[in-house]
């Protein structure tokens, strides 16, 4: 599995790329995974109502304990990538490498200062 090797490599992006203190800013990370699953499904057709009917659903419920819910959200998405046809391991290997290069740092530092903050 990628998580071994590939996690201390995506930390050590984040905080070459971002800081320590963005690293680590938990609000932070939750915002920027939540951003990124939002694009993963938009981009495979869900609509804005549909998220907004989940996100309902979801905050409807007791809350979960975090680190079962990571193990769903691997598990998910892996499912989501095999119902889809794609490599979840080569694609995150392929976009780390892609965001490693000195001019796309620069693109996403800047593109980062306009994010939200909520």
């Amino acid at each position: 599995m990628m998580g071994d090797a590939f996690r201390p490599r995506v930390h050590g992006w984040v905080v070459t790329c971002f800081g320590e203190d963005v690293a680590m800013d938990a609000a932070e990370r939750n915002r920027r995974f939540l951003e990124e699953a939002l694009e993963l499904v938009q981009s495979l057709g869900m609509t804005q109502s549909a998220v907004h009917e989940l996100v309902d659903y979801v905050f409807s419920r007791a809350k979960g304990e975090a680190v079962q819910e990571v193990g769903g959200v691997m598990v998910t998405l892996a499912s989501l990538c095999a119902t889809h046809g794609m490599d979840m391991a080569g694609e995150a290997d392929k976009e780390l490498s892609r965001i490693e290069a000195p001019e796309v740092i620069a693109k996403i530092r800047a593109k980062h200062a306009g994010k939200p903050k909520v």
